[in-house]
């Protein structure tokens, strides 16, 4: 990837020279070439971000919690993974941090306002603050931990792109923080308030962006903030506006996006935005809340008070269909799962650890030790990384037979709700009030 890079950077120190006449076509024919070589290059490696950032959005530039890394050692003391630098205190946020790899990005609530934060990944210098008004109170149950702004942002193309509570989409540019254009969806599709605020993340390609807000999942430009198309409209407010974010999937050689409304899972193309099929999924007051995990050709989801299932998708022709493959009674909640060697590693509403086979549904197993209310994961190889809303961090061995914890470690004062994320060596993680980067020193 990285001659890759070199070739582009020639290629652009050519380009004056490529103005003139006579050089106009070769230029072309070489930038022609490096395209179609991008192109191959970043199928290959998974990437959908031409900075080919490691963690660009939430659950990482693959969208299923997986990195392709250099292999992390066993223990995670502190001669393993060092802290670098960390903010002074922020405000509260759930947002988990992203990078485009020189830049790392996370978000704060305070009194009546919401902003995006641009650090310097290497040492943590304040490059630029964004901030807009944005205070919510959310209801019930969610109130209990606070209203702060939830939405995971998301970067591509010099470009972050940034849910507010009060259904306000933002995009900034990466390197200033100038906001370039906005979308308040109540007020431009006269849609209620979403109850619990803007929840979801928004997921980013090469050129548009997705987001579930509006009371509707769309498709928008990335470049212009144009709606290109607007799909799976709800009610919005109490029961509407969804609490899962949308995924990247490939299922029967098909490229589309899994969105998990809060009663449906659905296969979205997406150039049309055609709905190819649909699923109901059984939730306790439509708390879908995790990111579904496609597999072959099928999807796992796990909900609060609904269990947990697999669903196979089939297609003959141009006629899709789904099935329910196998369900168990074991409940999911926040925690996105992750997979390896066909099994899924997840954190039960029980506040247990699980491990279940993915073609069978069979429970390999659940851990008899409690952990907290929350956890985010990172799958990288057979370890996994488990970062506990009490602030502690556990490396996990991804092993079907039992909980096999390597190390564990206290890394961040206080709790942590926001989703741990990893930029080539370095782990860059949001607790409430403050934003921490480490650095691996004995990768494998």
């Amino acid at each position: 990837m990285s001659k890759i890079k070199q070739k582009l950077n020639s290629l652009i120190l050519k380009e004056k020279k490529a103005n003139c006449p006579k050089n106009k076509f070769k230029f072309k024919n070489s930038l022609r070439t490096l395209t179609i070589g991008l192109s191959f290059a970043f199928t290959n490696f998974g990437s959908i971000d031409p900075l080919a950032s490691d963690w660009n959005q939430w659950r990482g530039n693959l969208t299923d919690g997986s990195f392709k890394g250099s292999p992390w050692p066993n223990s995670i003391n502190e001669s393993n993974l060092e802290k670098s630098w960390s903010t002074d205190k922020l405000g509260a946020s759930y947002s988990g941090p992203i990078s485009d790899g020189q830049y790392v990005f996370t978000t704060e609530s305070t009194k009546g306002k919401e902003s995006v934060l641009a650090y310097n990944l290497k040492d943590g210098e304040l490059k630029w603050k964004q901030t807009w008004a944005g205070e919510m109170k959310v209801p019930f149950f969610a109130a209990r931990n606070g209203s702060w702004i939830r939405s995971t942002p998301a970067v591509a193309n010099g470009k972050v792109f940034v849910g507010g509570m009060r259904d306000h989409l933002l995009c900034l540019d990466a390197k200033t923080g100038k906001i370039i254009w906005e979308i308040n969806f109540p007020k431009k599709y006269d849609t209620p308030l979403p109850d619990f605020g803007f929840a979801s993340s928004p997921l980013v390609d090469d050129k548009y962006v997705y987001v579930q807000a509006g009371a509707s999942f769309s498709k928008i430009e990335q470049e212009t903030g144009t709606v290109v198309w607007r799909a799976l409209n709800d009610k919005g407010g109490m029961y509407g506006s969804a609490f899962s974010s949308p995924t990247l999937a490939k299922i029967n050689n098909n490229d589309l996006i899994l969105v998990q409304t809060r009663s449906h899972l659905n296969g979205v193309n997406r150039l049309d935005g055609k709905v190819l099929w649909d699923r109901p999924v059984k939730a306790f007051r439509g708390m879908n809340i995790l990111t579904p995990l496609a597999f072959e050709d099928g999807i796992f989801t796990s909900t609060y008070g609904g269990g947990s299932s697999f669903i196979s998708v089939t297609k003959s022709k141009d006629e899709w269909a789904t099935d329910i493959k196998w369900k168990n009674n074991s409940q999911g909640y926040m925690c996105s799962p992750v997979q390896y060697n066909g099994k899924a590693y997840l954190h039960l509403r029980s506040n247990r650890f699980a491990c279940y086979d993915l073609k069978t549904g069979k429970e390999q197993w659940v851990s008899s030790k409690s952990f907290g209310k929350y956890m985010s994961l990172v799958v990288n190889g057979d370890k996994i990384l488990a970062l506990d809303q009490k602030g502690i961090l556990y490396l996990i061995k991804a092993d079907p037979e039992k909980l096999n914890i390597l190390s564990e470690r206290e890394i961040v004062d206080g709790e942590s709700w926001a989703h741990l994320g990893i930029q080539g060596k370095k782990m860059m993680i949001r607790s409430l009030n403050r934003l921490y980067v480490f650095d691996w020193n004995n990768q494998q």
